[in-house]
């Protein structure tokens, strides 16, 4: 009996402090800013979710053969009437995957699923965007993971 081993599917692995900061202030220099300018107001900077739904949906995620999950960058309509405040700022959008490997190459391709209402893909969303759901720690609510001031000439500074 020939037993065949599973290839591991894993690409990321642990960073530090140094790496996160690093990003971070890279994103805010060269996009966030860029976003912030052309929506009126700051755009989000990231999203949270809790450690509970977090694992109800890899729960559901796995019960539907999902062995990962991407993460698509998005941005909620300018007219997003579930919470006004979220109008036109970036979201991460956490979708079940499988991955496949064929003569093309290897994949990780979107689950789809039945439900009462047809197929529809296999997602979560809606997490606390900050902003404008930051909190208190520091004033501006947004840590001191990658601190960014930028100077907006007459309108003042922003400190991110």
């Amino acid at each position: 009996m020939t037993k065949t081993q599973k290839k591991s599917l894993r690409v990321g692995k642990p960073v530090g402090t140094d790496h996160v900061n690093t990003v971070v202030r890279n994103y805010k220099k060269e996009r966030w800013v860029h976003n912030s300018q052309r929506l009126g107001k700051e755009d989000s900077l990231s999203v949270w979710y809790s450690i509970e739904e977090l694992e109800e949906f890899i729960g559901i995620a796995k019960n539907h053969g999902a062995d990962g999950i991407k993460l698509y960058f998005g941005a909620y309509d300018e007219n997003y009437k579930e919470d006004p405040l979220y109008a036109g700022r970036q979201t991460v959008v956490l979708v079940a995957t499988k991955h496949k490997i064929a003569e093309a190459g290897e994949s990780n391709k979107d689950i789809y699923v039945q439900t009462d209402n047809g197929t529809t893909i296999m997602a979560w969303n809606a997490g606390a965007i900050c902003p404008p759901y930051c909190g208190p720690k520091d004033g501006f609510g947004f840590g001191d993971v990658g601190i960014t001031i930028l100077d907006k000439g007459d309108e003042g500074f922003i400190v991110a």
